[in-house]
């Protein structure tokens, strides 16, 4: 209780200081400046965090990669930072998602090296906010902001959402309350930016199980009223029910105001669902999505209702990676925002599998970084490569893109691996076509337990399927079809090892419903959205 409440005087400090401190007063200045000194910028990082410090552990990987601080200073000048980080990751000096999360040891040529997350926050800033990730496969990472990084964060937002934020738009949002404070950031930036959002709406359960972050929440909104911000309050949304949504889009189209919604990719898609089931008619409205994967066929749901759709891709412990921009209508695609992060990707074998995916690695470059980080693999997978538009953020500098992004990931049972890239066409196209309802009405879910089902196929009640033989033998049909699915649909039907469940969905602690919910033993299943 006592960590608890300094987690929220601490989080109303931070949003005081970040109200009191100036804007950038030109964000394309500031940015493009970013751009310039790429190299200049990693190499300061690193003398000040990296090499100053023999307890950091990339440290001790520069030291067995036999580059010291000359050295790198050579490479940067000679060949640029992204060919420099390519060489570090093949010299070893790299970190995979379960390195950096503390779960396994760093090991290269014969050498271990034990680390924990937190040996990679960055020293020279003092926290502000506090962040948790979603957790969707474990317990989470806080990330702890400063008030300098989220004044970049907004210099950038003021850039790369300005675009869609004309003056005649009408800006909501569907973001979770607390304890994630998402809601805040993006809610005092837009206000700042001079598009305030007007309509907030949450799905955040009952007074009995979240009053007290309700309660808090509204506390935090009436503290930035009395520091002059007067950001919107929380509209809460009937159990399962997304049609005050739909409605609210009505209102500001009749009126001649198009409506954007800032969501997460499987809400947004929620709404539309709600729009196409009614037949409300909201052509035009903007769903500027992220907080995970856009596959084809949930842009195809909330482009049916006559959505435009525009993705972001963001990690929680590096913040901004990617953002589309007004020519990418098409497909899951991002500029790379080359200011404040570097990507490079590298083919390898997905978990436990024999397909190649092309692994994202991540290194963070702002000064004002949470973490400081050098080609740390986070389980994301995309296609990397030069921009194809001709829009004014590429001719600023932005000139890579990453397209097809998802998260890849393992499903296991009784000795069998399939790839979650695979498992998503099934569950997000070919079981709405055959049984109805939108891809967010069908997870998978991969039970750690000692029972006889291996997996669970849950099918949101709402779509009225009562046959689980029907879905059964459909589900499996459909497995055999995929590569390696041959034998993982001998074993699984010879032994039942697949369980229906008509129910909703499980939701992770960022409020996101994902098609592949793994390791989700029933003593550790987050709660539904319908408490």
């Amino acid at each position: 209780m006592l960590a608890e409440a300094r987690y929220y005087a601490r989080m109303m400090r931070g949003c005081r200081d970040f109200l009191r401190t100036p804007k950038i007063p030109d964000p394309a200045a500031a940015i493009r400046e970013r751009l310039a000194n790429r190299e200049n910028g990693f190499l300061d990082l690193m003398r000040q965090v990296v090499f100053a410090n023999p307890a950091n552990p990339y440290r001790e990987l520069f030291r067995w990669a036999g580059c010291e601080l000359g050295d790198l200073e050579t490479e940067l000048q000679r060949d640029g930072l992204d060919a420099t980080l390519k060489r570090l990751r093949e010299a070893g000096v790299r970190l995979s998602h379960e390195e950096f999360k503390g779960r396994k040891s760093i090991e290269r040529g014969g050498k271990t090296l034990q680390a924990r997350t937190t040996d990679f926050v960055n020293p020279l800033v003092k926290a502000a906010f506090e962040n948790m990730s979603s957790g969707s496969r474990s317990r989470g990472t806080v990330t702890r902001p400063s008030v300098e990084y989220q004044i970049y964060r907004e210099a950038q937002d003021a850039l790369f959402m300005g675009q869609f934020l004309q003056p005649d738009r009408a800006v909501g949002a569907i973001l979770p309350i607390l304890p994630s404070s998402v809601w805040l950031h993006r809610s005092l930036s837009c206000r700042r930016n001079g598009h305030p959002i007007e309509k907030w709406f949450t799905a955040d359960g009952s007074w009995r199980e979240s009053g007290h972050y309700k309660l808090l929440t509204h506390l935090l909104v009436a503290e930035t009223k009395l520091l002059g911000a007067g950001i919107e309050g929380p509209t809460f949304l009937p159990h399962g029910d997304f049609s005050p949504v739909v409605r609210w889009i009505l209102e500001q189209r009749a009126a001649g105001r198009p409506a954007l919604i800032s969501s997460p990719v499987s809400l947004g898609v929620r709404v539309a669902a709600a729009a196409l089931e009614s037949g409300a008619d909201i052509a035009g409205t903007l769903f500027l999505c992220g907080a995970e994967p856009l596959t084809e066929a949930r842009r195809a749901v909330m482009e049916r209702a006559g959505g435009i759709v525009y993705p972001r891709y963001g990690i929680s412990e590096v913040g901004w990676v990617g953002c589309s921009c007004h020519e990418m209508t098409t497909g899951s695609c991002v500029h790379v925002m080359r200011d404040s992060v570097a990507v490079i990707s590298h083919r390898r074998l997905a978990p436990l599998s024999e397909v190649e995916v092309e692994s994202l690695l991540v290194t963070t470059l702002l000064p004002s970084a949470a973490y400081v980080l050098v080609n740390v693999e986070m389980d994301d997978c995309g296609k990397l490569e030069e921009a194809t538009c001709n829009c004014d953020f590429r001719a600023m500098g932005f000139t890579q893109q990453i397209r097809d992004i998802y998260s890849f990931g393992k499903l296991t049972g009784q000795g069998i691996t399939l790839l979650g890239g695979d498992l998503l066409k099934v569950l997000e196209s070919s079981l709405p076509e055959r049984f109805g309802g939108t891809p967010i009405d069908y997870q998978l879910v991969e039970l750690d337990d000692s029972s006889k089902a291996v997996v669970e196929l849950r099918v949101h009640p709402r779509l009225g399927v009562r046959s689980e033989a029907d879905v059964r033998g459909y589900f499996l049909a459909e497995i055999r079809r995929l590569w390696g699915g041959s034998l993982t649909y001998r074993q699984w039907s010879e032994t039942d090892a697949v369980r229906i469940a008509f129910a909703e969905p499980y939701v992770s602690g960022g409020r996101k419903v994902n098609s592949l919910h793994l390791l989700a033993s029933p003593d550790r299943r987050p709660a539904t959205d319908g408490r």
